[in-house]
């Protein structure tokens, strides 16, 4: 049985373009607004790929991986009465931005706990696998996993993973590169363990499900480092990944010490469809409809306030559509689920850029349905996560120039981030080295009474959270020679993360220009959609 559809439309090579005489300007995300600009002739646009089209039956295709599974048993042969069985999955920061109800974690939970139940087995917990990002609402797990879950199973037998909770985190043991293996102790103690992940792009899924998903703050100190980032040539790219290495020493260890069944979908990359789908073409393909669509769009969301311009775009779902599903043990499972990832996001791309321009959106995975996109964010999204948009090279040569569009202004959400404003306020002023960061402050704020119990008892990232934003742009920060804001609202923000600002994007591009030679290569990546560049040199 096949689970992936063909592309709607196009093909590979028609994704990267060049501005000719005849180009329309570019969008490009600025927050919660955008930016019309006329680039240089010659610059290389990089559009994502078509979405390929979602399976015709998702619950068919879901039933149809658990009943073939990648080196398993069938789910249902692996079940018997009177067994525990813990059910893990992904949280909100997957996938971004929300996906239209029925949330896919929806379909899947109804399918495997209508299963459990079939065959006898009653003692089902399910567990929201946050690892040191913030709880999850009531009301954001009750649209995630769907009414009857949520009447059967909250809150006693559906909850959050609390990393901090001293009572309910066991340490599983060491692997041979001294890293530290814990997990949830209901997982622990359970007969089988059943991961449901979405896999939006190919950092996700595989052992980091578990690996990180149920683990603790000693765990994540084994690959969430400086040190760590610095040395993966894009986590977008598993083999040439650093992180990923670690992680799967840690998921290796699980999977030898708990029976494990994963169950991985991938998603394709419709973000926008309806009024909004226009923003998924290339502009010189708009229609006169499309522009004034964008028009009106732009000339409302210029006069409206900041807060009503979020809340429009963060209560705006994706349409995301299933593409494939595969179930069984960890490694077989990825492996599939990676090559039709890379076929949806992967983009060829020939040669690298001196110069890279992206437009920085409003949401990251983060700060869902957080007051702000605030400046650490900013800066994981632009040399964290659009740096890493690669695969066998780098698409920014080293020593290149990283030009984005975001106002940068200095607004945190104080529920969900509080250690960020501390972070941001007091610790980058004395020093933005991300090693003496790590060593002179990471604990403090790890095992900071009042940042636990905002983690444990609110809604707030883990203490630790910052440093890990902060040195996930590490590579990218050792990488680039400049980074140029275009659109800021404040000089402040930028230049406390090493960062320069420009009025205009020509000026940006101008100043860019000085470094690289008038003859620079300028690429823009066309975001979003998701989009991976498979750089050839």
């Amino acid at each position: 049985m096949t689970t992936s559809r063909p592309r709607t439309s196009g093909s590979q090579n028609e994704q990267v373009v060049y501005i000719d005489k005849g180009s329309a300007p570019r969008i490009l995300f600025s927050g919660e607004n955008f930016l019309l600009e006329d680039l240089p002739i010659g610059t290389r646009v990089i559009y994502a790929n078509p979405p390929f089209a979602g399976v015709p039956n998702p619950e068919a295709t879901i039933r149809y991986a658990l009943n073939h599974p990648e080196n398993a048993e069938p789910l249902h042969a692996q079940l018997k009465p009177g067994m525990k069985v813990t059910i893990a999955v992904d949280d909100i920061s997957l996938p971004i931005p929300m996906m239209k109800q029925a949330d896919i974690r929806e379909t899947m939970l109804n399918i495997i706990c209508g299963m459990l139940a079939d065959h006898g087995v009653d003692d089902v917990h399910i567990i929201v696998a946050t690892a040191l990002h913030r709880r999850m609402t009531p009301k954001e797990i009750r649209r995630m996993v769907g009414e009857k879950v949520w009447k059967a199973y909250w809150p006693d037998r559906l909850y959050n993973h609390d990393a901090c909770d001293p009572d309910g985190m066991v340490v599983v043991g060491k692997t041979k590169h001294n890293e530290v293996v814990e997990t949830h102790k209901r997982a622990s103690e359970s007969d089988l363990i059943i991961y449901c992940n979405i896999n939006l792009v190919p950092m996700n899924g595989g052992h980091k499900s578990l690996g990180v998903g149920l683990c603790g703050y000693e765990s994540l100190k084994a690959h969430h480092t400086p040190k760590c980032i610095s040395e993966s040539d894009s986590y977008m790219d598993p083999k040439s990944s650093a992180l990923n290495h670690s992680i799967t020493r840690i998921g290796k260890m699980i999977d030898e010490n708990f029976n494990v069944f994963h169950i991985e979908t991938v998603l394709n990359n419709r973000v926008f469809d309806g009024p909004l789908g226009f923003l998924m073409k290339n502009e010189d393909n708009f229609t006169e409809s499309d522009r004034l669509k964008f028009q009106g769009m732009k000339w409302a969301l210029d006069r409206a306030p900041y807060s009503v311009r979020r809340e429009i775009f963060m209560r705006t779902p994706a349409a995301y559509e299933l593409i494939g599903c595969y179930a069984g043990a960890t490694e077989p499972v990825h492996d599939k689920t990676l090559k039709q990832s890379f076929d949806q996001y992967a983009v060829s791309v020939k040669g690298q850029a001196d110069i890279l321009i992206s437009g920085i959106p409003y949401i990251s995975p983060y700060n869902v349905n957080s007051k702000a996109l605030n400046p650490l964010l900013v800066q994981v999204m632009a040399l964290g996560y659009f740096y890493h948009m690669y695969r066998n090279n780098s698409l920014l040569k080293d020593g290149g120039v990283m030009i984005i569009t975001h106002p940068c202004s200095d607004k945190f959400d104080p529920t969900h981030h509080p250690s960020y404003i501390e972070f941001f306020n007091r610790l980058l002023p004395e020093t933005t080295d991300a090693y003496t960061l790590e060593q002179k402050y990471q604990d403090e704020f790890a095992y900071n009474p009042s940042y636990v119990e905002m983690y444990r008892r609110g809604y707030a990232y883990h203490g630790a959270h910052p440093f890990y934003m902060w040195y996930w742009g590490q590579r990218g920060r050792e990488k680039c020679s400049r980074v140029i804001v275009v659109g800021a609202d404040n000089v402040t923000v930028p230049t406390m993360m090493g960062w320069e600002t420009a009025a205009t994007m020509a000026e940006a591009i101008s100043m860019a220009q000085s470094t690289m030679g008038q003859s620079a290569q300028i690429t823009l990546m066309h975001h979003p959609p998701t989009v991976i560049t498979d750089v050839s040199l």
